[in-house]
């Protein structure tokens, strides 16, 4: 019995570090949009995606961008406490799934399945001071609940993307500006030591008015990790 409380105690103690030490990367996954979105939102999304490994070569999320996201006009960086101020609250960035259990930026536990991203602001009050900087986000919503290509309304936004999770709260994910480096890159996984997320770079192709042709905006959406506070 002596034995067995050693062993259990050791697992506990080296759990925190295993989870810190796992590594992640990303492969293009050559497959179209899954089963369970609507044909629009199909039909929006390019017919490759990106799928995230983790070290042992398990699957954690695989997820599609948009062809073109609309945009307010070609990127010139943050606006205050704003990083993207070309992208509107509540538009489509693209879906994602999740092949078993998967975990948000608040560490909620969202459910094996598929589910639309949409862009989203952090709202401005007293109960989210000091969980970010920046106030962008990537919401989860249930595909089945989300079949338009129009953009979302804060208030149904937040109501059907809090289904995700199952709780009162959306289902979140941040989204950051990449590091110079890694946004000249291309697709990749970065790693944060400090807050021990990982976060996938990847490229949105804008569509701005009166521009000769796509224009790309690098975004690091944080896939692995949760918020400090």
């Amino acid at each position: 019995m002596r034995w067995n409380r050693v062993v259990l105690m050791m697992v506990v103690a080296l759990a925190p570090w295993s989870v810190r030490a796992q590594e992640y990367k990303m492969e293009v996954l050559n497959e179209g949009p899954p089963a369970g979105l609507s044909e629009a939102v199909k039909g929006a999304l390019n017919g490759q995606g990106y799928r995230v490994v983790d070290g042992e070569g398990n699957t954690y999320a695989e997820f599609w961008l948009r062809k073109a996201v609309p945009a307010l006009g070609k990127p010139s960086g943050a606006q205050g406490a704003v990083q993207f101020p070309i992208l509107a609250e509540g538009e489509l960035l693209g879906a994602l799934r999740f092949p078993g259990e998967g975990y948000d930026y608040r560490d909620q536990v969202i459910a094996k399945g598929v589910y639309t991203i949409r862009y989203g602001l952090q709202p401005v009050n007293g109960d989210h001071l000091g969980v970010s900087t920046y106030r962008d986000y990537a919401l989860l919503l249930p595909a089945a609940k989300d079949t338009t290509l129009a953009d979302l309304p804060q208030k149904p936004l937040e109501d059907r993307s809090a289904e995700a999770a199952g709780t009162s709260h959306p289902a979140v994910l941040m989204l950051l500006a990449p590091p110079g480096s890694s946004a000249q890159a291309g697709p990749s996984m970065i790693h944060d030591e400090a807050n021990e997320t990982w976060g996938a770079v990847i490229p949105l192709s804008l569509e701005v008015k009166d521009a000769s042709g796509p224009v790309t905006l690098p975004v690091q959406l944080i896939l692995i990790g949760t918020a400090a506070v």
